[in-house]
């Protein structure tokens, strides 16, 4: 649940209603007066450029992934909860290691994206990972993708894959 769906005060239990603070519209508290920021929340996520292993010296791909209960055709990004004392860096190591099992390495940051409609901060980077891919729970599929080949999508990380794609010519 979105801080902005709450009904009721983290703090004291209390109800929550519209207030206005500093220009912009909050829930706050009628008990304590604690006011619902509605921060975002941040999530890592991995434009994967995977080689199957040493011998493979064919054009690079990008692992695109379909979480369980997704559609059939839509794919995206590895993507995860930053935890709590975790920096942005290791966060998206351990999403790569335990969705795909792969080892990366972190090559770039790609950038920084509000992803608004799930209310959250989308931090990007470009990781490169070797090895046989492992599915986790969390996911249904994976399909490798030729850079050459791979387009950007019109919401959330798309448009970091957008960005990516601009460097990379």
């Amino acid at each position: 649940m979105s801080p902005s769906e709450s009904k009721f005060c983290a703090r004291c239990g209390g109800a929550l209603a519209p207030h206005v603070d500093e220009g912009r519209e909050r829930l706050r508290c009628v008990d304590c007066s604690f006011l619902v920021y509605g921060n975002p929340t941040p999530v890592v996520a991995a434009i994967v450029e995977h080689r199957l292993g040493a011998s493979d010296d064919g054009p690079p791909h990008v692992v695109l992934a379909r979480g369980a209960g997704w559609p059939e055709k839509m794919f995206g990004l590895i993507t995860g909860f930053l935890e709590a004392g975790e920096s942005p860096e290791a966060g998206i190591l351990r999403e790569v290691k335990e969705e795909l099992g792969l080892d990366g390495e972190v090559v770039s940051l790609v950038g920084a994206y509000a992803f608004e409609q799930r209310n959250e901060l989308l931090v990007a980077y470009h990781v490169r990972a070797s090895g046989e891919i492992t599915l986790s729970p969390e996911l249904e599929a994976t399909k490798r993708v030729a850079v050459e080949k791979l387009r950007p999508w019109s919401f959330g990380t798309g448009q970091a894959v957008r960005d990516w794609l601009k460097r990379r010519t």
